[in-house]
């Protein structure tokens, strides 16, 4: 149990913050993992909501790819609920299983496809260092462009912000979910 009340209903809500239930509701289709737990600061939820939607359904950066970020950052945030709900993105978007294995054994990409290596590596650096190392940085711009590296930096932070909401707040993925090792 969670130690935070997840408000996955309306009726939780004071009628006021009932359209940011429903904003949030409508463009993922329920309220369910950060969203629970952010809806405790209407606020915070709507604010997060509006930079989440734009970032996972109309950023630049290639779905796959948004993807092969968000699931790094679960893994790297040790996030249970995050790997669970977004490593079947990430598989339907095209990341190859081998390289979800190496994202979730938090192995070496040397031997991986360069795009994916380059986004594994700026998302480990980022979320671990802090920083970006200007040969990464370098690489992944010259893959994305410089909107699409500001994007997917803006991604990786992001998703970090929801990993510690999450993580803080023990909100746990439902049984038989793909888990981290």
């Amino acid at each position: 149990m969670g130690r935070v009340p997840q408000i996955t209903d309306i009726s939780s809500l004071n009628q006021e913050h009932h359209s940011i239930f429903e904003n949030i509701a409508s463009s993922r289709g329920k309220i369910s993992g950060p969203f629970s737990v952010l809806l405790n600061s209407p606020e915070v939820a709507d604010r997060s909501a509006h930079l989440g939607a734009y970032l996972r359904f109309e950023s630049v950066v290639e779905n796959r790819l948004l993807e092969l970020a968000i699931i790094t950052s679960a893994r790297e945030m040790d996030c249970d609920y995050e790997w669970a709900y977004h490593v079947l993105l990430a598989r339907k978007a095209g990341v190859p299983e081998s390289v979800i294995n190496i994202i979730n054994k938090r192995a070496d990409t040397k031997n991986i496809p360069a795009e994916f290596h380059s986004i594994i590596t700026y998302t480990r650096e980022l979320l671990n260092q802090k920083k970006v190392s200007q040969e990464t940085f370098d690489l992944v711009s010259d893959q994305l462009g410089t909107q699409g590296t500001t994007e997917l930096t803006a991604a990786i932070g992001y998703y970090g912000m929801l990993a510690c909401s999450l993580n803080a707040f023990e909100v746990m993925p439902e049984a038989g979910t793909p888990k981290l090792f």
